[in-house]
């Protein structure tokens, strides 16, 4: 699929609630994380009441004009624990077989260097391309499923020897996406892409969140492409379909047209409502989405103490990449971010003034 229309928000999408805050394991705010787009097991959904979803389903309208194909793209993250360890015994290469022994520590720090145990992430999706005739004919299914894994990184310490490990460990995730459509009318049809999460989970009645985050999908969204056909949208609807429109039913989820204004052959469908046709402001050189966020980000970050910016440099490499690209700022890039006005017009009509 070719993400070059959507990508820059579709990113924005995939680490609001992760990346888009100097996130840091002391911080407050991070005791409730990853709170967008999660698609939880079916098991700790049900134990829970179904207070936090298993499922998340996409509705939209697409005009066929004969021989219409669909793309579709389900992206997500994959939690990771990451585990810092001191080696009992330091030693002096990097083990070429087995694991010699260590204990779990919050922190370690070897030289200038500072490891934190915490959570990272890992990009997932899942992609697929489908002719709608075939779709009218019969649903279709495909996996969204991603194996169990356990990796070492061994730790250096300024002498060289070895001290410390890094073990960052994942579960296994088995989810599927179910496709369907159905023929309405006017050549529009209703196409339908549900995700569900059907990891086992036998200990779902006694986990609490952060368990159940291990085996969800954070951050989950859905981006879909047309050939030979177009999407209609759902908050402004081509006239005489404004009907049709109203029967997609979206769950923990809502489409917006995306590309210039007028495309009409790409969706980012995701739990962050925005307008038809969201944008990366002139403002916003970086990879974030709006000019007044990137503003508050900045000035947050230059709040941070020179301890607070370490530990967040060292909680997570993508916060460390965010921090760094926003204190590269320059002047006259953060002067562009503030005061901004849009959608003036003069007294009495006329042409928009920015």
């Amino acid at each position: 699929m070719k993400l070059s229309k959507v990508d820059a928000i579709a990113t924005a999408v995939l680490y609001e609630g992760h990346v888009l805050y100097p996130y840091r394991p002391s911080s407050k705010k991070d005791r409730v994380r990853w709170t967008f787009g999660g698609i939880h097991p079916r098991d700790y959904s049900q134990a829970i009441g179904g207070s936090e979803p298993d499922s998340m389903q996409t509705q939209v309208l697409v005009l066929d004009r004969g021989h219409a194909s669909v793309e579709v793209m389900v992206r997500f993250l994959h939690l990771v624990q990451r585990t810092v360890g001191r080696l009992l015994e330091p030693a002096a290469e990097a083990p070429r077989s087995g694991e010699p022994a260590w204990e779990p520590v919050q922190s370690l720090r070897l030289g200038e260097a500072s490891y934190l145990t915490w959570q990272e992430a890992l990009e997932r999706s899942v992609e697929t391309d489908v002719a709608v005739a075939e779709l009218l004919a019969a649903p279709q299914s495909l996996p969204a499923a991603f194996p169990a894994s356990r990796r070492l990184e061994w730790l250096h310490g300024p002498g060289g020897m070895v001290e410390g490990v890094l073990v960052r460990e994942q579960e296994s995730i088995d989810g599927v996406i179910e496709l369907n459509a159905e023929e309405m009318r006017d050549n529009a049809v209703r196409l339908t892409v549900r995700v569900r999460n059907e990891t086992p989970m036998p200990d779902a009645a006694s986990a609490d969140r952060d368990r159940a985050m291990m085996v969800s999908m954070a951050s989950t969204h859905t981006i879909l492409g047309v050939d030979d056909g177009e999407f209609v949208s759902l908050a402004d609807p081509v006239e005489g379909l404004g009907d049709l429109a109203a029967t997609c039913d979206n769950q923990g989820t809502w489409p917006v047209m995306v590309g210039s204004p007028g495309d009409t052959d790409m969706m980012l469908s995701s739990r962050i409502i925005v307008e038809d046709y969201p944008r990366v402001t002139a403002e916003s050189p970086r990879d974030l989405f709006d000019g007044e966020i990137d503003e508050i980000l900045t000035l947050r970050i230059r709040t941070l103490t020179d301890e607070e910016r370490a530990e967040a440099m060292a909680a997570d490499e993508s916060v460390r990449a965010l921090l760094e690209r926003t204190e590269a700022l320059l002047p006259e890039e953060l002067t562009r971010r503030h005061g901004v006005v849009r959608g003036m017009r003069p007294p009495g009509g006329g042409d928009e003034k920015q």
